[in-house]
């Protein structure tokens, strides 16, 4: 997938918007893909992107989080966590799969399908450079923020 056009979705997002993908173009982009609103690791990454957001605005990049969530459970994350970035809900995982994130994982010994955390950088042509997968929280934002910069 890196080096290819990004897979082109749409989804609802927070504040009764339509996100379409391939409308983004012009500016860098990162999407990335998390499990669960409200859950210990999800919080942790999103406040990472909350507090660089100013950072990768200095880029021009814009972020997106999507989980399978509903759009009313992402009102209320957004809000309680004052994320300046919109947030996608894939509840029907159409984006999921184009990502290829959705995997089975261990949970409290048993196999459950969910959410790979994954992160994908997009640059202004809508061309996927690089992507992060099986993420772990420490540390990823600023790495995403570096690549970043490194966009043109």
């Amino acid at each position: 997938m890196v080096d290819s056009p990004a897979p082109d979705f749409e989804l609802p997002a927070t504040g009764g918007k339509m996100f379409r993908l391939s409308r983004a173009k012009g500016a860098p982009l990162v999407l990335y893909f998390y499990p669960k609103d409200n859950t210990p690791g999800c919080t942790a990454e999103g406040q990472q992107f909350r507090d660089l957001y100013p950072e990768f605005q200095k880029v021009g990049c814009a972020i997106y989080g999507a989980s399978r969530d509903s759009i009313k459970s992402h009102e209320a994350f957004k809000a309680k966590m004052r994320f300046p970035f919109d947030l996608l809900s894939d509840e029907e995982e159409a984006a999921c799969k184009l990502y290829g994130v959705i995997k089975m994982k261990n949970m409290y010994a048993r196999k459950v399908r969910g959410i790979e955390r994954s992160t994908f950088a997009i640059d202004t042509k809508g061309i996927l450079r690089r992507e992060w997968r099986g993420v772990r929280v420490p540390g990823h934002v600023q790495e995403v923020l570096e690549f970043v910069r490194t966009l043109k």
